[in-house]
């Protein structure tokens, strides 16, 4: 079974997906393999990666990325085929994947991706299973980060 990912170091992150915070509660985070091909390693290492519009798709008993870029490095190989945008297959296992299917299907979840990073010379990406904000909850989270910021404002004056 694939271990819950803890908060990983800012060095190890290639990529974040900063805007899944905001449109979605993240209820369970998990961490899962990635298939990749050679090319897209190389350009993952020079920082060349982007998942802020990718999200999970369940299908067939397996899990895929859809929407995750990886854009080519200029010096990679031109006598293969590259699509930045081709769906890559995650690496979990079949308790995990059946019990991700079964809150997609009967609880309304829905699985979006939240980072990538590397994990002893691996890519990983860390998913994360997320109950939709409504407009309501996004106005509210927005007026508690304003709140924050004055509030640390205020703190930082008066010293």
């Amino acid at each position: 079974m694939a271990k819950k990912s803890n908060k990983q170091n800012n060095s190890n992150r290639i990529a974040d997906n900063k805007k899944a915070h905001f449109d979605y509660f993240i209820e369970q985070r998990i961490e899962a393999g990635l298939v990749l091909e050679g090319w897209e390693i190389k350009s993952l290492r020079a920082g060349k990666g982007r998942i802020t519009e990718s999200y999970i798709l369940l299908k067939n008993n397996e899990a895929w990325l859809f929407g995750a870029h990886i854009h080519p490095l200029i010096t990679a190989s031109t006598h293969t085929e590259h699509d930045p945008l081709r769906t890559r297959k995650l690496l979990l296992h079949r308790r995990e994947i059946d019990r991700l299917m079964g809150q997609v299907d009967q609880k309304g979840f829905t699985i979006v991706a939240l980072n990538l990073y590397w994990s002893k010379g691996k890519v990983k990406v860390e998913i994360g299973l997320a109950k939709g904000k409504k407009l309501h909850d996004k106005r509210e989270t927005e007026k508690q980060r304003d709140w924050n910021r004055d509030k640390h404002r205020i703190l930082k004056s008066s010293r």
